[in-house]
């Protein structure tokens, strides 16, 4: 195994990608339901990077008004990428969870206590012995809201964590896309 970067790339030596998308279930293996849009109107969406997104997956759907949740890659330049291109450190994607979610059954709030105390925010580019670019602590809005709250969340995790600094980024809402 080699040496994964510890710094994003520049979009000029990232790998171009491809026009086609990767094909994916519209289905959730385990849960049955609705993985891609549209979702049906009462339901929100955000999307979060905290290191594997297997485990990551799992803890979130398992949380009750949790409606689907499916793995992809954000915030990268490769169109389209391979998880070994992702994996190689050199697209500038970050390995990530959609949840979609029934704000009558679970709040935003419930959503960000999950993310914050499945991962350790310190940890840079990596989470325990997965290390590279694609393993970064992360949240991606969907809403202006949405980003307000996790802003808040940050400084209030941040204030309790006085000793270490946290280095999850927080992405304007809408600026990336989900694969």
């Amino acid at each position: 195994m080699g040496q994964k970067p510890t710094s994003l790339p520049s979009p000029n030596d990232a790998p171009p990608g491809r026009d086609e998308k990767l094909s994916v279930s519209d289905k959730h293996y385990v849960l049955g339901t609705r993985t891609v849009p549209p979702f049906e109107e009462n339901l929100e969406t955000c999307v979060f990077g905290t290191g594997c997104f297997w485990g990551t997956e799992k803890g979130f759907w398992r949380l009750p008004g949790v409606y689907a949740t499916s793995v992809g890659y954000i915030g990268g330049y490769t169109k389209n990428p391979t998880y070994n291109e992702v994996c190689s450190g050199a697209t500038g994607h970050n390995e990530v969870v959609r949840v979609v979610w029934d704000p009558a059954k679970v709040s935003f709030a419930d959503i960000l206590r999950q993310f914050w105390e499945s991962h350790d925010p310190t940890q840079g580019m990596g989470q325990g012995n997965d290390r590279g670019t694609q393993y970064r602590s992360g949240i991606y809005p969907t809403t202006a809201q949405q980003q307000d709250v996790a802003e808040k969340s940050l400084g209030a995790y941040q204030s309790a964590l006085s000793s270490q600094k946290i280095t999850t980024e927080i992405m304007e809402h809408g600026s990336v896309e989900f694969f």
